[in-house]
């Protein structure tokens, strides 16, 4: 019986053909040329791994014996309460400067500007600053209103706003100590539009600084309110949790070093001036000045006690130039202050070897690129080469171990932890993007985009609007990298599946659903419980 086909037979005939001559030619260049390629990608992926892994154990051991042991900040460090003083009255308190950096925040710039205004303190011996760059003349005259509404009710703000946007958040920032009435203030409050300190703040961080003058900054913890808003809120969660739990912790305990989060924290303007001032030469002004602060020799805390509310991206959009920017930004930095860091002679060796090996290459460079590398590259490949073996401990138990760790964090979302997984699998194919971008210093290094914020209760409208205004922008919706990526490992599962002796096919299925379905921008519609 002759074979039915549905092609003509010249067709076949061809299409036989071409598939004989890529069989020829692959069978000629697999084992000189890709074989060997791919062993020294397993070989420098095991090793990132091994590298993370250690850092992880370390810092999972130092923050248990923190947790166990160590002293809270006020033991480690002088505190005491300000008291009013009868003779000098009000003077004895030091003056403070808060800013907040705004642009074209329409949804949030009452919240923090309240929040702001609302902060418990001696009236005449705060400033509430509001840089705003806004381009929308509309939003410019709403805050200006804002601003001029708190005046009239006795608060000392200032509403400044600058010609152009030189420079961005730093750039305004920079600005913003310039003006002569902070000649007299001895610290400065950074909070980013979205964010809402509790009243009490000042009167829990301002005593460390008065009473510790080798200390140049104080750092409140981030408390997301809208975490519960989607899966993808959940997922950035845990993410952060880690950071905050254990990285900052960590660094701030040991006294080695942790970076400023931008926001949340208290300056002393006198380190700030002398560390070399705001600096616009990355997108992480924040973490540059704790860097070039911490080679002067001062000191930061981090309050892990002393929450501050703010909002996470609410949409993948928002959240992928977020990640562009905190990855590029990062290996950019490193890129630029890598020989000043080795040539500094204030600061210890271990200081200088913890803050170029852990903090920047394995968390901000390493920890990218492997993870993407590693899952979502290199392990698939070796099921079309089965020639390359990777040993059950590279690819089961270091990151099995690895994932355990990072979601100590979080412990109300373990159940989500394979959800996580697979979402950090495909953001961190943004993310090593955005690190070879930093390191390379190409493209979209210095792309500055600030991240869109919906505003809690208007938060529904909002998302209706922006919904409603980008449904027909095929771009918006569509990303070809996470659809590229998806299409490989989906190859890659089937050849597993059909030929293939690794039993990777499930994950490689999944995984590459997971690409597929952020592909298609659909993350973020599912709330978990």
């Amino acid at each position: 019986m002759e074979r039915f086909s549905v092609l003509p037979e010249s067709f076949s005939g061809v299409h036989d053909d071409m598939t004989k001559q890529f069989l020829v030619i692959w069978g000629q260049i697999k084992a000189p040329l890709i074989v060997p390629l791919l062993n020294m990608g397993v070989f420098l992926c095991l090793a990132m791994s091994v590298m993370l892994f250690i850092e992880r154990v370390y810092m999972g051991v130092v923050i248990t014996i923190v947790k166990i042991f160590g002293r809270k900040p006020d033991k480690r460090y002088k505190w005491e309460a300000l008291k009013d003083d009868l003779e000098h009255g009000n003077s004895a308190y030091p003056i403070v400067l808060v800013q907040i950096p705004m642009f074209n925040e329409r949804e949030v710039y009452q919240l923090s500007i309240g929040a702001a205004c609302g902060l418990s303190w001696p009236s005449d011996r705060i400033i509430v600053q509001v840089l705003d760059d806004s381009t929308d003349s509309t939003i410019k005259n709403m805050v200006e209103m804002e601003c001029q509404r708190w005046a009239s009710k006795g608060i000392n703000i200032k509403y400044e706003i600058r010609d152009n946007r030189t420079g961005y958040k730093a750039g305004a920032l920079k600005e913003g100590l310039k003006r002569s009435y902070v000649k007299h203030c001895d610290y400065v409050v950074i909070f980013d539009a979205d964010f809402q300190p509790e009243p009490d703040f000042l009167w829990r961080t301002i005593p460390f600084l008065v009473h510790n003058p080798d200390l140049a900054l104080i750092q409140a913890r981030w408390k997301f309110v809208n975490a519960n808003e989607c899966m993808m809120t959940r997922m950035q969660e845990m993410s952060l949790d880690y950071h905050f739990t254990v990285e900052q912790e960590v660094g701030s305990s040991t006294y080695a070093f942790f970076g400023f989060n931008g926001t949340g924290g208290v300056w002393r303007i006198a380190a700030i001036e002398e560390a070399g001032g705001w600096k616009d030469r990355t997108t992480v002004e924040d973490m540059d000045l704790a860097v070039r602060a911490s080679l002067k020799g001062w000191k930061f805390l981090y309050l892990g006690s002393l929450e501050v509310k703010n909002e996470l991206p609410s949409t993948f959009k928002a959240y992928r130039y977020q990640q562009h920017r905190w990855s590029c930004g990062p290996a950019n930095l490193f890129r630029k202050m890598l020989c000043e860091i080795i040539r500094n002679k204030k600061v210890s060796l271990w200081k200088k070897v913890y803050v170029i090996y852990s903090f920047f290459f394995i968390r901000k460079i390493v920890a990218h690129i492997v993870t993407f590398l590693f899952y979502c590259i290199v392990l698939p490949a070796t099921v079309l080469v089965p020639e390359v073996q990777i040993p059950k401990w590279g690819a089961v138990y270091i990151p099995s171990i690895i994932t355990l760790l990072n979601a100590v964090g979080t412990p109300r979302s373990l159940h989500l932890l394979i959800f996580w997984i697979l979402f950090e699998n495909v953001m961190a194919l943004h993310r090593a993007k955005a690190t070879l971008i930093g390191l390379l210093e190409i493209g979209r290094v210095n792309e500055w985009i600030v991240t869109e914020k919906l505003g809690g209760t208007l938060r529904l409208k909002s998302a209706i609007r922006a919904f409603k205004k980008h449904r027909f922008r095929i771009g918006d919706r569509i990303h070809l990298l996470e659809l590229a990526t998806g299409c490989y490992l989906f190859f890659c599962g089937c050849y597993d599946f059909a030929f293939g002796k690794n039993n990777f096919f499930i994950y490689l299925f999944v995984q590459s659903m997971a690409f597929f379905v952020m592909g298609f921008g659909y993350v973020g519609t599912f709330v978990p419980s």
